[in-house]
């Protein structure tokens, strides 16, 4: 990347807004409608977190835009406890906020939706999400865990 380009990246940061309660019913057909199966994602994403966190059991999750276009899930926040996910695939874990739990679960289900779907459109989720999430002060973490 030359000079240049580099400091316009720098200048467009990715930034996440929560969706406010009154749009949650529209998220899934306004980011993801033109997805095959797209209904199945938010089940897929509690799936993911079930199997990577002992102590999930279920609760509230926040939805996310980014300004890039990308959208993601994450639970709500309890008592500012980190979550602790381990990944039985790979054999690596951490210790992630909310957000980035969400982050991680979510790229776990795009990727795999993307695979089994052959849709462009859910792999172009997949890396406005992870670029969002190169970002991320827990990207090493999240990286680590969806490797």
């Amino acid at each position: 990347m030359d000079t240049q380009n580099h400091q316009f990246a720098e200048l467009t940061a990715i930034t996440a807004s929560v969706v406010p309660d009154e749009l949650r019913i529209g998220f899934w057909p306004q980011h993801f409608g033109c997805i095959p199966q797209w209904i199945i994602l938010e089940p897929t994403v509690f799936a993911w977190m079930d199997r990577f966190c002992a102590d999930y059991s279920g609760g509230i999750w926040h939805f996310y835009t980014l300004s890039n276009g990308g959208a993601f899930m994450a639970p709500e926040v309890e008592n500012n406890e980190p979550w602790s996910l381990f990944n039985t695939m790979n054999g690596n874990g951490g210790e992630l906020s909310a957000e980035a739990a969400g982050i991680a679960v979510c790229l776990m289900t795009y990727s795999h939706h993307a695979m089994c779907t052959d849709c462009d459109a859910m792999t172009e989720h997949y890396y406005r999400l992870r670029d969002y999430a190169l970002s991320h002060p827990e990207c090493n973490t999240i990286m680590h865990i969806i490797d």
